[in-house]
């Protein structure tokens, strides 16, 4: 009989979380201390095991894990954890279909939008035919079948779209700035990756985006546009988010009071509603699915504000280094699987160590919002208090996750990571090649990625020569992300890999990474609350509340 692929350990159900208990437990008040402070400073320049298996090339990036928290013991424990947890079971089972999100009784199929027919067959029926034949019972070809029929089709109808758009934007009556209004998985992602490539994107309109619904917002992105050129692509899963709906109702009426009552023509969305949609005026409707989490959709629809900035070939190689990364995240072994070891290495931090958070540093002002973009991807995800059985879990999951763009965030918030009372582990994220051109340019950015490679090599080795306020303890643990250039096929893999490092943190902890309740109760709240403000009504609220509304009428 073949198992039900999402049926899984958890984690502290298992031998090997039992081995690093006892590991942990031997030493515990200086558990933290050891494994960094030994591990680090003393193997990390002599230790073999650590230069040969914890340097990992993956699709478009180079992994240098040598300075983490973990020796060589504690590794072979995570991936004892790993198998036992049957994470490989689960990949496979999200890969071939299997609705693993079960709180929603629904597919988790984000990466489909993003792969070829061809990279399609090779993930499936060559890199991992237990996906075929073995754990899951499911029909590749029919899977290839309807990704050829409609997800495809999708894809071509926006990118013809984006075809047309692009051709036109040079001239007096075509769009020369496009506004992409949503929130969350609607704005983040898309606003993310148009401004890290910037650089490589041309001969298109100017892209903006407007997620708050602060009137401020919209009002600032449209101080340059004008209306006649402009296009607004208003992004809504189920066309029912308020925030959206009142950017978008805001934006109607700007095209109205400059004499434009063709709504259609200055406006498309992406969402499963088009009835929605359309009550507002807005014929066209690219297409979204419910198998495509909000923080996980770029790839989708949602990216329509990026294949506009892009154009079809810088989108399309954005989808494909994505797809290389699912390629090595299907196939390689889990020891040399960068988001299996990094989603491992998330557990351990968290549960073992006991770090709170983790900040990631991007040395490329690129990528200055990718923290931003990681926060709702990893703490909307597994920012869980139950298990995937509504079993409330007795130990921690997701950390905090935060971070600024280096060498800024050196001279901000690094004083704390490098001598402070907490221990937070950090990521750096690394260019090799400068973005900026000239000789200028390259001077600069080698004092960047001098500064990079300094700061994890100051946070491993601390300053042992200084006593009192000059000392610093060292063995602070960092990951080291570096890249060969910033281009779409790179940065498609990057976001890949963070990713799957969601998944594989959420499957060993026996969670579901992929619904998101804990965001709906305020906003249901605020709609009372709104009532509230304009009745005056109070009655029956909390003093506090109550106090607050008062102070607002």
């Amino acid at each position: 009989m073949t198992p039900n692929p999402t049926s899984r350990t958890r984690c502290d159900r298992t031998l090997a979380w039992l081995d690093l208990e006892a590991a942990f437990a031997s030493n515990p008040s200086e558990s933290v201390r050891h494994q960094v402070n030994e591990s680090l400073r003393a193997q990390s320049t002599s230790c073999a095991w650590r230069m040969d298996a914890l340097r990992i090339d993956a699709p478009h990036i180079h992994a240098d894990l040598s300075k983490a928290a973990w020796d060589e013991a504690t590794f072979a424990s995570l991936i004892a954890l790993v198998d036992q947890c049957s994470v490989a079971q689960h990949r496979d089972a999200m890969f071939g279909g299997v609705a693993i999100n079960s709180t929603e009784n629904r597919q988790v199929m984000h990466w489909l939008p993003r792969q070829s027919v061809e990279t399609l067959k090779r993930m499936i029926l060559k890199s991992n035919p237990s996906l075929v034949s073995g754990s899951i019972e499911f029909d590749a070809i029919d899977l290839i079948s309807n990704f050829s029929r409609e997800v495809l089709t999708a894809r071509e109808t926006l990118l013809s779209f984006v075809d047309e758009l692009r051709a036109d934007s040079h001239l007096p009556d075509g769009i020369h700035d496009v506004v992409n209004i949503g929130i969350g998985g609607s704005d983040l992602g898309p606003c993310m990756v148009v401004q890290a490539l910037a650089q490589v994107a041309s001969g298109g309109p100017r892209v903006h985006f407007v997620s708050n619904v602060d009137p401020f917002a919209l009002e600032q992105a449209l101080a340059t546009c004008k209306p006649a050129n402009t296009l607004f692509v208003v992004q809504s899963k189920t066309f029912s988010t308020i925030e959206t709906k009142l950017n978008a109702q805001a934006a109607i009426d700007w095209l109205r009071a400059a004499g434009l009552n063709d709504i259609g023509a200055h406006m498309v969305a992406v969402s499963m509603n088009p009835s929605g949609a359309k009550a507002m005026g807005i014929e066209r409707v690219f297409a979204m699915w419910d198998w495509v989490g909000g923080r996980y959709s770029v790839w989708s629809g949602i990216g329509l504000p990026v294949a506009i900035a892009l154009g079809r070939a810088g989108f399309e190689a954005f989808l494909s280094g994505a797809a290389d990364m699912d390629l090595h995240f299907a196939s390689a072994p889990p020891d040399r699987n960068l988001p299996i070891l990094l989603g491992a290495q998330d557990v351990l931090y968290r549960n073992f160590h006991g770090f709170t958070s983790r900040s990631v540093a991007p040395y490329a002002q690129a990528l200055s919002r990718l923290p931003a973009y990681l926060q709702q991807l990893e703490m909307e995800s597994n920012g869980k208090r139950v298990d995937a059985s509504g079993a409330e879990l007795p130990f921690a999951t997701s950390a905090v996750v935060w971070g600024e763009s280096g060498t800024n965030g050196q001279h901000a918030y690094f004083q704390q990571l490098h001598q402070g009372t907490d221990v937070v582990p950090i990521e750096i994220i690394a260019v090799k090649q400068p973005m900026a051109k000239g000789e200028a340019a390259e001077r600069q950015h080698r004092t960047l990625l001098a500064n990079a490679v300094a700061q994890a090599q100051a946070f491993m080795s601390g300053r042992a020569d200084a006593g009192g306020h000059r000392h610093f303890d060292g063995g602070r643990p960092s990951n080291f992300f570096l890249l060969d250039s910033l281009t779409p096929a790179s940065l498609g893999a990057l976001i890949a890999l963070y990713e799957h490092r969601v998944f594989v943190a959420g499957s060993l902890w026996g969670i579901n990474s992929f619904d998101q309740f804990g965001v709906e109760l305020g906003k249901v709240l605020a709609v009372d609350i709104e009532k509230r403000m304009l009745d005056k009504h109070v009655d029956g609220l909390d003093a506090s509340t109550a106090a607050l509304l008062g102070r607002l009428s």
